[in-house]
């Protein structure tokens, strides 16, 4: 019996012994993967800074970088808005060198029409005279109905031409073309026809007509090679040539002026304008 007993005893000590093991090693095994939790973490969460602190340095190296674009593309700009101010500041100089030319341009063919003007009325006058101080003719004998006196023909033309003239210093170009058109229709023969064809291409210089304006001034030219007025037309066709911006055939066109009369009146101010052309680049 007393064995029984100890039998019994030593049996629950082992139960109880045993029951204690398996609860130290149940708890073992649990701080363990506690432990295993934590370090992945830590290590989840260093990972996940890293990579943010990469982003964030990617997003710095884009930022950088679109800041130096923007200051190439500032650049850029700003270089072409002074190329384009450059440009506009060319352009202005050729309009003024035009203007200046075309200022020139009324002011010599003002000049060269008073001359004209005060030529005509004095070979008008003379002429007049002329016809005046003839032989008195004899009285109409009675039968003879008498016959009016017909104007002659060199009167006529002048007259015609400065009627036009009048119109051309009046500015009024448009009836001045129209007359000095009729001119040379009327009186083809005319010594005034040089000075009419002048006129006429003038006329249509000032409306404006440059293609025009250069075909008569060239029918002066090249049917009248002599008259004093080929160099004044030449130097109309070259500013015709400038206002469709044939600049080359302009500049061609006063180095002939020039070349072949070189003591015209309008010379000077034909050298001023090829200088003022040959200074465009």
């Amino acid at each position: 019996m007393e064995m029984n007993k100890g039998l019994k005893f030593k049996f629950f000590l082992m139960c109880g012994l045993l029951a204690t093991s398996l609860a130290s090693h149940a708890a073992l095994f649990d701080d363990k993967e506690a432990r295993k939790k934590i370090l992945e973490l830590e290590s989840k969460s260093q990972a996940n800074d890293e990579a943010h602190q990469a982003a964030i340095n990617d997003l710095k190296k884009t930022q950088a970088s679109i800041e130096k674009r923007i200051a190439a593309i500032e650049a850029v700009i700003q270089s072409q808005g002074l190329l384009e101010l450059q440009n506009q500041i060319e352009a202005m100089k050729q309009e003024i060198a035009q203007l200046k030319g075309d200022l020139e341009v009324a002011s010599h063919n003002l000049e060269a029409a008073q001359q004209r003007q005060k030529d005509l009325y004095t070979d008008t006058d003379t002429r007049l005279r002329r016809i005046e101080a003839g032989p008195v003719s004899t009285a109409p004998d009675a039968a003879t109905p008498s016959t009016p006196p017909v104007a002659p023909v060199e009167e006529k033309d002048v007259k015609a031409y400065a009627a036009a003239e009048e119109l051309s210093k009046a500015a009024k170009h448009k009836e001045a073309f129209t007359a000095f058109d009729a001119f040379l229709k009327e009186f083809p023969n005319s010594k005034l026809v040089p000075d009419a064809l002048y006129g006429m291409g003038y006329s249509q210089f000032a409306l404006k007509n440059y293609k025009s304006s250069i075909a008569t001034q060239q029918k002066l030219i090249d049917g009248h090679s002599d008259s004093a007025k080929v160099p004044e037309a030449m130097y109309n066709m070259a500013n015709s040539q400038i206002q469709l911006g044939q600049v080359t055939n302009a500049k061609k066109t006063l180095r002939d002026l020039l070349a072949k009369h070189p003591n015209a009146e309008v010379a000077p101010s034909a050298q001023k304008r090829l200088k003022a052309l040959e200074a465009l680049k």
